[in-house]
């Protein structure tokens, strides 16, 4: 289990979905939790808002699928199953970015 990887976890109101793994790898590899953000299973049907990164089948998805990185989940690790991918370069730099954002972090 490595950061970027995404999952899929059951996340508490949303049920089973994609997640992807956030922090450094001493961290994921040395916690029982690990923080995650939730991806849709719908298909994406409209354009990313401000707090959202599109991914797809590049990433280990089944399609365009809207990435939620204004709320940060911390996930058991023994829940996470069925890896799916990792996400892209491209696409981790533009996640970093709307959680920073979306959780106020930029300001400080």
């Amino acid at each position: 289990m490595k950061p970027w990887e995404v999952c899929t976890w059951r996340f508490p109101d949303a049920g089973e979905q994609p997640a992807v793994l956030l922090g450094t790898d001493e961290r994921v590899r040395l916690k029982p939790r690990v923080c995650v953000i939730l991806c849709s299973t719908q298909r994406a049907a409209r354009k990313p808002e401000v707090h959202e990164v599109l991914l797809d089948e590049a990433d280990g998805l089944d399609w365009e699928t809207l990435c939620k990185c204004d709320v940060v989940y911390a996930a058991p690790k023994t829940e996470l199953v069925k890896h799916r991918g990792s996400v892209t370069v491209e696409r981790r730099r533009a996640i970093a970015e709307r959680v920073i954002r979306s959780l106020g972090l930029a300001g400080l």
